[in-house]
């Protein structure tokens, strides 16, 4: 069978889904080769700051490795921005429905409200409202996303900075986008892992 016969879903037979469900998770299974070539294309993204988006991302990502991360907390850090060009207007949201299926909840939750969070840095300059983050207080992972935000997100528009380069963090991507999508496993509902590991920071400092 090369394509299924039916035009309308309705009429699709067993077989056909069947089908379609085997050439689906082919597809899916390059998911993170595509997000590494979206985040490249972050380079012709927003400009005016001293970096592009995707040195803003590889920056914020670097941060997150150097303070002994995890897995998880890195690529939510690489990723958290990949959103800016198809949906400047809700990137945050964006970003946590891709990664959502793949790693902790945590981790989705704090990509998902961290354009709240990072309002407290410049929203009183435009007459917006800082602390759009306080309807978030008492949230198990309100102080992730602080600290998301101030030690790897507002931090990481540096030129001078040292930054690992895409190739060093495709490990990580293609690693994540490999399981198996929703697994309880790796959700891990209500869980909290600390962003920052001394013991493994200084490993990789060595």
């Amino acid at each position: 069978m090369d394509n299924v016969k039916f035009t309308a879903m309705k009429d699709g037979t067993k077989e056909e889904y069947e089908f379609l469900a085997a050439h689906e998770a082919e597809f899916a299974s390059g998911t993170g080769e595509r997000l590494l070539d979206a985040l490249v294309q972050l380079d012709e993204g927003l400009s005016g700051y001293k970096i592009t988006r995707l040195g803003h991302s590889l920056q914020a990502a670097t941060r997150a490795w150097k303070d002994g991360a995890d897995t998880d907390w890195v690529v939510a850090a690489l990723l958290h921005d990949v959103g800016d060009i198809y949906a400047p207007y809700n990137h945050d949201e964006y970003a946590a429905s891709i990664l959502r299926p793949f790693v902790r909840e945590q981790c989705t939750w704090v990509v998902e409200k961290h354009g709240d969070f990072q309002r407290l840095y410049y929203a009183h300059h435009l007459g917006g409202n800082p602390h759009a983050r306080d309807r978030f207080a008492g949230h198990p992972y309100f102080d992730d996303c602080d600290q998301f935000c101030e030690r790897w997100d507002q931090s990481s528009f540096d030129p001078g900075y040292e930054t690992l380069p895409v190739e060093f963090f495709r490990p990580f991507v293609l690693e994540v986008f490999a399981r198996k999508a929703y697994d309880p496993g790796v959700i891990r509902v209500g869980e909290r892992v600390p962003m920052l590991d001394p013991g493994v920071a200084s490993q990789r400092a060595a």
